[in-house]
């Protein structure tokens, strides 16, 4: 495909009022983000890429005294905005305008619905659907630093280019195969507030080996992450700076009662135990003294008897009918895992979400409750 004739770099107020007047006249647009993270809880924006069939343009966020113009074209209802695996990128703008961009198409959402491998990679699905073979090289680059290079500038349009592209061609194949609108709850999802807003008290959801914890460890180690990440958004640093997953599982387990045995746990800082050793302490004390926050039920990780590992095989049979029957791979629509949380009582995860539920989600339910049955017709199996 042919790059646009009209590429702007947009470092001034003026500039940016003028593109996003152009772009309120549009019904999509491409947009992705460069961005750092290594040293700070939230994303820093370093560069924000638009493309439409006509043009392309890098807006400078650095060289900005704010987005305004930018935000107002990012929520306007009537725009759909294109990404590939959009969370990231929806999430820096929740923290910029309180509200992520709606309405969105997310190509990599978009992409298992036409047989491609579910969360595939951007330079890969270029590559299966366009035939082009991205660059690679900036991956990694420093996008706070200036000036850019043109190849940094290359790379960093061709995000948008050629998802503008993709964008047409998958909503075209999407359209002819009548399952566009199988995507509207999982688009939807992706514009939700819910999605981005992080409590405190919620945080210790996301800490790898949970399911190893009940009782008085439990309850500390969700004070702790609670502790971890109200300190990381206030002072806005990683996580892991203040204490890794495996420090707070460790001091849940043992809970040190000290300042010298809170130093011996390994991973935690000398520093870390002249600041906040008093605080961590008593935080520890007082959260043993009471009773956890449930596990939830996928968390748990429970073994199955075998008669649900049995299920689970049934299952998995019904999945590859349907797979077999939309032209999908097995895989997109259902993994084991999911299938195994399901038998446990999770009616709400993965499968049973979006266009997943609308596909095998409901079958899968209708197996469960006895009301579906497979049996062998012509030597196939049929439902």
């Amino acid at each position: 495909m042919e790059r646009p004739a009209d590429t702007r770099y947009i470092d001034t107020p003026v500039a940016l009022a003028e593109l996003c007047g152009e772009l309120q006249g549009v019904s999509w647009f491409a947009l992705d983000t460069e961005f750092l993270r290594e040293k700070t809880y939230y994303p820093k924006l370093c560069l924000v890429q638009v493309a439409t069939p006509q043009l392309a343009a890098w807006i400078d966020p650095l060289a900005l005294p704010d987005l305004a113009p930018l935000l107002a074209v990012l929520a306007a209802p009537g725009i759909t905005k294109v990404l590939h695996s959009a969370r990231q990128d929806l999430e820096i703008f929740f923290h910029l305008a309180g509200l992520p961009p709606a309405p969105v198409f997310d190509t990599q959402v978009a992409a298992p619905l036409l047989g491609y491998a579910d969360q595939i990679g951007y330079a890969n699905l270029v590559h299966e659907v366009l035939g082009v073979s991205l660059d690679k090289l900036h991956t990694r680059a420093d996008w706070s630093l200036r000036p850019l290079s043109q190849d940094q500038l290359r790379y960093a349009a061709d995000d948008v280019i050629y998802l503008a592209e993709l964008y047409l061609r998958l909503r075209e194949r999407l359209e002819h195969r009548g399952r566009l609108a199988w995507l509207d709850e999982d688009f939807q999802a992706l514009s939700s507030p819910a999605l981005y807003q992080v409590v405190p008290q919620q945080a210790w959801r996301r800490v790898k080996g949970i399911s190893r914890l009940k009782g008085a460890s439990l309850a500390v180690l969700q004070a702790l992450a609670a502790w971890r990440e109200q300190r990381a958004q206030d002072k806005d640093l990683p996580r892991g700076w203040l204490l890794k997953d495996e420090v707070m599982i460790d001091l849940a387990r043992h809970r040190p009662a000290s300042p010298e045995a809170l130093g011996t746990v390994r991973g935690v800082s000398e520093r870390l135990v002249s600041r906040h050793g008093a605080e961590l302490l008593a935080l520890m004390a007082q959260a043993a003294a009471r009773n956890p926050e449930p596990l939830p039920e996928v968390g748990r990780h429970e073994r199955l008897e075998p008669a649900q590992d049995a299920l689970v095989d049934v299952m998995m049979a019904v999945v590859r009918i349907s797979a077999q029957e939309h032209a999908l791979n097995p895989a997109v629509l259902a993994s084991r895992r999911q299938l195994e949380a399901l038998v446990l009582g999770d009616r709400h995860g993965g499968v049973m979400q979006g266009w997943r539920r609308k596909l095998i989600g409901d079958r899968l339910e209708l197996l469960l409750d006895g009301r579906l049955a497979l049996t062998v017709r012509n030597g196939r199996l049929v439902l």
